[in-house]
């Protein structure tokens, strides 16, 4: 059975991004359906997958991270309104593949992902 993961680095302090709220979402006919809610350990990964099992199926998908209430709680002074407040990734996933990882490595003015393992 396959798997959706995440975990998110904290670029900007130099550590892993903990206690930021995750929310996944199924995307069809451009309406976001809620499907999973987590938020990230000590080690900035959620300890249950996003998906997975019968849940886990081909279909455009939709991360959002609340990264503006992450670096608020940290203490840093971010503009309003944030430049990045919620990162918000849509991609498409094959179920025929086993495993996506989607990290995402963060700071208060950036971010980037890739499809990791």
């Amino acid at each position: 059975m396959g798997r959706l993961t995440t975990h998110v680095l904290d670029a900007a302090h130099g550590c892993p991004g903990s206690g930021i709220k995750v929310t996944l979402f199924r995307v069809e006919d451009q309406q976001l359906t809620a499907v999973a809610m987590r938020e990230t350990n000590a080690d900035g990964r959620c300890d249950q997958p996003l998906l997975e099992g019968d849940d886990y199926r081909s279909g455009v998908y939709q991360l959002h991270f609340q990264a503006g209430d992450y670096y608020r709680r940290r203490g840093v002074v971010l503009g309003e309104p944030a430049f990045l407040d919620e990162v918000v990734l849509r991609f498409g996933i094959d179920a025929g593949q086993d495993h996506y990882h989607v990290p995402l490595l963060i700071s208060p003015y950036s971010y980037s992902t890739y499809r990791g393992s």
